[in-house]
C-alpha cells in the first residue's frame, strides 16, 4: 500500500489554504500548515484536520501527520528552513500548495495612488518571488515523488482588475511564472496555478458591497467563486497526472 501523501500549504490557516487544507485532510492527505502571525488560529486548525482524517493521530511509521509551522513568505531563508522542517517532521513532500500573497487596496483606475514603491516592492516580493524561492527548495523533494506544484493565482492576473495595479501585474507575472516552471520542472513534477475572482475571505470583504454584488452581476453564473470551490479545483490538479502548465480561471464566467 502507498504511503499517504504529504502536503505542504503556505499561508495555509485561514481562507483558501484552511479551505484547502480541511479537504486534503479529508482525502487522506498528510497536511503542513505554514502561518506567520497567528500560532493559535494554526494550532485549532491543525487539531480540526486530526479530527476530520480518516487518519490516525500518527502515520505508521510514528511521525505526525498535521502540524504547523511558522515561516515569513517575505524571507527567502525562511522559506527554505519551512521545506527543511517539513521534511524532518514529514520524511518526504508530494504537494506544494503556494498560496502565499500580498496586496493593498487602492483605486486600480488612478495611476496616481499607484505609484507607492513599497507596494510594488512587497507584490513582487510576495507574489512572484516566494513562489520562486519556495519550488527551489522544495524541487529536489517532489523530484523523489514525482510531485505537484501549484500557486494561487488570480482573475486579476488574466485580466487588468483586482485591488491595485501592482497585485494584477505581479498576479500575471506569477502566472507566467509557473508557466516557466512547468517547463523547467518537467518530466517529475508538474506545475500549474488557480486564478480565482473575488472570494469573500477576511479579505475579499474589504471591497464595498457594491463592488461585490457587482461581480456577482459580471459573472455568467451570477455567483462567486467560494473557497471551495478553488480547493476542489487545487485537489483536482493533485490527481491530474499529465496536466501542467495550467491556469485555471476560477471566477463564476465573469472573464468570458
Amino acid at each position: 500500500m502507498d504511503p499517504p501523501l504529504v502536503a505542504l500549504i503556505t499561508a495555509g490557516s485561514a481562507g483558501l489554504g484552511a479551505a484547502t487544507a480541511r479537504l486534503f485532510a479529508r482525502n487522506g492527505i498528510r497536511v503542513v500548515i505554514n502561518y506567520n502571525h497567528n500560532e493559535d488560529r494554526a494550532e485549532k486548525l491543525v487539531q480540526e484536520l486530526k479530527d476530520i482524517s480518516p487518519l490516525t493521530a500518527k502515520s505508521p511509521d510514528g511521525q505526525t501527520n498535521f502540524i504547523a509551522i511558522k515561516a515569513n513568505l517575505a524571507e527567502k531563508d525562511q522559506i527554505a528552513c519551512l521545506v527543511s522542517v517539513t521534511i524532518l517532521w514529514m520524511k518526504r513532500l508530494d504537494i506544494v500548495f503556494s498560496n502565499g500573497g500580498w496586496t493593498r487596496l487602492r483605486d486600480i483606475n488612478n495611476l496616481d495612488d499607484n505609484l507607492d514603491e513599497e507596494d510594488w516592492d512587497m507584490c513582487f516580493n510576495m507574489n512572484v518571488k516566494s513562489h520562486l524561492w519556495l519550488m527551489h527548495a522544495a524541487k529536489p523533494h517532489l523530484d523523489e515523488t514525482e510531485g505537484v506544484f501549484i500557486t494561487t493565482a488570480s482573475l486579476a492576473g488574466v485580466k487588468v482588475s483586482g485591488s491595485s495595479l501592482a497585485y494584477s501585474v505581479t498576479k500575471a507575472a506569477q502566472i507566467h511564472l509557473a508557466r516557466g516552471l512547468a517547463q523547467i520542472a518537467a518530466p517529475k513534477i508538474r506545475v500549474n496555478t488557480v486564478s480565482p475572482g473575488l472570494m469573500l475571505t477576511d479579505w475579499g470583504l474589504q471591497f464595498p458591497p457594491e463592488k461585490q454584488e457587482e461581480a456577482r452581476e459580471r459573472s455568467r453564473l451570477k455567483r462567486l467563486a467560494t473557497v471551495e470551490d478553488v480547493a476542489e479545483q487545487v485537489l483536482c490538479f493533485v490527481k491530474s497526472k499529465t496536466v501542467t502548465g495550467v491556469n485555471a480561471i476560477i471566477d463564476g464566467g465573469i472573464s468570458l
